[in-house]
């Protein structure tokens, strides 16, 4: 497979010791990533607690984001890099999403580095959405006011496998990312939730965002546990390794 791919991988960090050095790695692993080869674009972010946008941390669970030029160089990275060997050896839990990118929409820090795969499989219903937002500082207070009613009816949504809150800064630039057992699912809350509605209405009248991008994906492949379990287990083959 030669078209550039994304993946998305969360990691578990049980001790405090463990989540100390996780979270220095928000500074010094960069020094790691640009190096690697095949790599067009990541980015290393913390979770919010529960789902969605959440100002209030997860100090235990870290997201890594990225954009390959191949599958090919995507599973080099996992079988032998040595900065992701040390994110296992340092997390008690890993899990990860091969993710073809099928529409994208805005721009993350200045650009837009998802490509659409050519053809999505048919046979294939899975979506996976992030929903990233930069928010103005001057609009903070009103923002995160409106965010617990505008999630409220994330966690009741039929079709919705999971969902967590992740981000580069606290407060600032904050993402959603969901998983859908299909598109009608996905459809139901941003259609005929009210709470939903009335957010995207706030965020075009109030000019709530800095800068915003929504990405919609098919996913493909899911390797690793969450909660003790693959997520997609018998929804997608399945691998125990990232060596091919």
């Amino acid at each position: 497979m030669n078209e550039p791919i994304t993946t998305l991988t969360f990691f578990r960090f049980s001790t405090l010791p463990y989540r100390i050095w996780a979270f220095g790695q928000m500074q010094f692993a960069h020094a790691h990533f640009r190096q690697i080869p095949g790599l067009r674009f990541y980015k290393l972010m913390g979770s919010g607690r529960k789902q969605g946008f959440n100002p209030f941390p997860d100090w235990g669970v870290y997201a890594m984001l990225a954009v390959w030029e191949n599958e090919e160089a995507a599973n080099h990275f996992f079988a032998h890099a040595p900065i992701f060997q040390r994110y296992q050896k340092h997390s008690s839990e890993q899990w990860t999403l091969y993710l073809h990118p099928v529409k994208a929409k805005g721009l993350w820090s200045g650009q837009n580095p998802f490509e659409p795969a050519q053809e999505p499989m048919a046979d294939n219903p899975l979506l996976a959405v992030i929903t990233r937002a930069t928010i103005r500082k001057r609009q903070l207070i009103n923002f995160w006011r409106y965010v617990p009613v505008s999630e409220r009816p994330v966690a009741a949504s039929s079709g919705l496998l999971f969902t967590k809150g992740i981000g580069e800064a606290p407060l600032l630039q904050m993402a959603t990312f969901s998983l859908w057992e299909n598109e009608a699912s996905l459809h139901q809350f941003a259609y005929q939730s009210s709470e939903h509605r009335e957010a995207i209405q706030r965020t075009r009248k109030l000019n709530w965002y800095k800068e915003e991008m929504f990405v919609r994906f098919q996913p493909y492949r899911s390797i690793g546990t969450w909660a003790g379990r693959n997520p997609l287990e018998g929804r997608l083959p399945l691998s125990g390794d990232f060596a091919q």
